[in-house]
Order: C-alpha cells, then structure tokens, then sequence
C-alpha cells in the first residue's frame, strides 16, 4: 500500500478494490439524532441552532492520539468518568464486556458512552450531575412546613451536587443519596408527576398559540391578497369609465373612490375578530381579554352647595392680610375680590359630600 493511500485512509484489499476506512463493529454508543446535516466549526447543531454534538478541527483521541488529519471522520464521545476517547478504542476496549478506563482506571462499559455537547468536560460534567439531581430531589416548597425547612433541603443538595462534581466523598455521598431518595420515594413519584402534568399543560399552551400566531399570518396573507384585488379592481374600473367617456373624468375618479371607500370599510368591519374564551382547565390569555366597561364621569354641580356653607366676612388669612395692605396695587389685580378666594375654597371643601364612595 502506498503512502499515499495510507494518509487518505484506504485500505487496499487482496482482490484489488479500495474502500473507506470504517469502523469494525458496530459501535452501541448512542448516536446523536439531528434533523439537520450541516456542520459547523462548533460542532453539529440542529435547525434552532442548539450544538447536539461538540467537535473541534484539532480533537485528538488521548489513548491512541489519532486526529482529524489521519483520520477526517474521527467522533470522540465522553465516559462516565469524562474522559474522552475515539469509537475504534472504545470498540477495541470495551467490545468484550467491562474493562478500565485506560485513563483513570474506573471501570467503564460501552454503552456509557455518550456524545460530547460542551467544548468543556468540566462544565459537561456539572451539567450530567444538576441534571441527575433535578431528577431525585424534585421537592417543592410546598411539601415543607416553612420557608426555613425548604432552604435547608435546598443547602443539603447544593452539598451533595458539590460533593458529586468535586469527587469529594463520593461513597458516602452516593449512599447519602440513596437513604434520601428511600425517604422520599413517594412524594418524589408525585411531584415527576406534578411536573408532568405542568410541561404538558405548557406544551399544549405553546401549540395553541402556535396555531393562533398562524391563523392571523393566514388572515393577513387573505387581508394582503384581497386589498390587492381591490385596488386593481379599483384601478380597471376607473379606466374602463374613462374609456366610455359617459362624463366627467374628475367625477368618474372620484364616484370609483367613494365606492372603493365603501367597499374597504365594510371589509375591516367583517375582518373584526371576536373575543376568544380560554379553554377549559386552563389559564387565561391575551386573547381572552374581556373589555373594560366605558368610562363614566362623575356629574357635579360646582354651584350647588350654598347651603352647605356660610361665608363670614373676615378670616384668619396671611395671604389675604398682604394683599389688603397692597395699595399700590402689585399684588392685586383688577376686579381682584379676597372674598371670592375665600368662597372658592370652601366650596371646594364641601364639594362632593353627599357622594357615595364606588363599589
């Protein structure tokens, strides 16, 4: 075989033919499923962007230091313990059954392995294990008696995903783990249940509003086509008269306005769409929206409280006494009367006393 053909990876059999370099065995990791076959520098993403399956141009498989130039199909999955490795090692390693991780020494098994989603292992670690804890300790605050009982709950799991991602203790951990979840088995089926329920609710919720969004862009794509068919309706209207000559032109275009007017109104007047009731068990939406009741205001008199009040003829005013003693006239203009200021303010005063407070 030439050197050539041995850095492209091709194998040349005895019988003359060349093939691919493929994997020996089919690998029982599970693969990766995207409903897209565009790849990224970043890694394989699926249609909303999100990255399924990290990869770099410069992976290199740490127990046989393959990399992408020898091998350009080269997928590096992830252990149980996090460390990285290609598919031929792990079927070399682990086709016969449990073996150790050629890394750290923990036993692995093939079919842990699993596709790598974060460029770092650190973080893809912390994740797996806020993931499995979400999982066995799903308690909400409700199941406690007080807020102080469900922070403590709260700290004692902090502890333990601490202890996980750290590797501190993990025996004793793990075994903390399992008395807990002996403790609580049946609230913690109820609240998987609880939750559930909630992100079917949710994703019911999503699809009809899905579907809402989708009829109004239908309605408006009708609305669009329809106003267009109006206008060039509209507009052979107006030729076709001009073309008769039967009379004015400035009075045939405006005649075909006014019926184009007419006509518009009327659509946006049967396009109105009514008010959506919610579904039942569910919450309500903005769609839902009853309508306020019209503003009413208040009806009052302003001259109609003179017999709530007497106005005597001298009060206990500073402002008053600095305009009396104003005689070159700065302060009080023409027509100025100190006893109308007084008048306004009493009036004001009683304004509204036989008013019922509202409802």
């Amino acid at each position: 075989m030439s050197s050539s053909a041995w850095a492209r990876g091709v194998v040349v059999r005895k019988g003359g033919t060349s093939s691919q370099l493929t994997s020996r065995s089919g690998s029982a990791a599970p693969q990766p499923t995207s409903t897209s076959s565009t790849t990224y520098g970043g890694g394989v993403k699926d249609p909303s962007g999100r990255v399924i399956e990290y990869y770099a141009e410069d992976d290199q498989c740490p127990v046989c230091k393959s990399d992408r130039y020898l091998n350009p199909k080269l997928r590096l999955l992830v252990s149980a313990c996090y460390h990285k490795m290609c598919e031929s090692c792990i079927d070399r390693l682990f086709t016969l059954g449990p073996a150790p991780c050629p890394i750290c020494n923990k036993t692995l098994r093939k079919i842990a392995f699993t596709p790598q989603t974060f460029e770092d292992l650190g973080v893809e670690k912390e994740v797996a294990v806020r993931r499995r804890m979400a999982r066995e300790f799903n308690r909400h605050p409700e199941d406690f008696t007080d807020l102080r009982a469900y922070n403590d709950y709260l700290e004692t799991v902090e502890d333990i995903t601490f202890n996980l991602i750290n590797d501190v203790d993990v025996a004793k951990t793990e075994a903390r783990i399992t008395a807990l979840r002996a403790e609580n088995a049946a609230l913690t089926e109820l609240n998987i249940q609880r939750d559930e329920q909630a992100a079917s609710f949710l994703r019911q919720e999503e699809e009809r509003e899905r579907q809402e969004r989708e009829e109004r862009a239908r309605d408006l794509r009708r609305q669009e086509e329809e106003e267009r068919e109006e206008h060039e309706r509209h507009r052979m209207d107006i030729i076709n008269n001009l073309e008769r000559g039967t009379g004015d032109a400035a009075k045939i275009v405006a005649k075909a306005n006014a019926v184009k007017q007419k006509r518009t109104s009327a659509r946006n007047v049967s396009s109105i769409p009514a008010i959506r009731q919610p579904s039942g068990g569910g919450r309500p939406t903005k769609a839902s929206v009853i309508p306020d009741e019209p503003h009413v205001p208040l009806t009052d008199s302003y001259y109609a409280y003179e017999d709530k009040f007497t106005l005597k003829s001298d009060y206990h005013d500073p402002r008053s006494e600095a305009v009396r003693k104003d005689r070159d006239g700065i302060m009080r203009a023409g027509g100025y009367r100190i006893e109308e200021a007084w008048e306004r303010a009493i009036r004001i005063a009683v304004a509204g006393l036989e008013i019922s407070p509202l409802e």
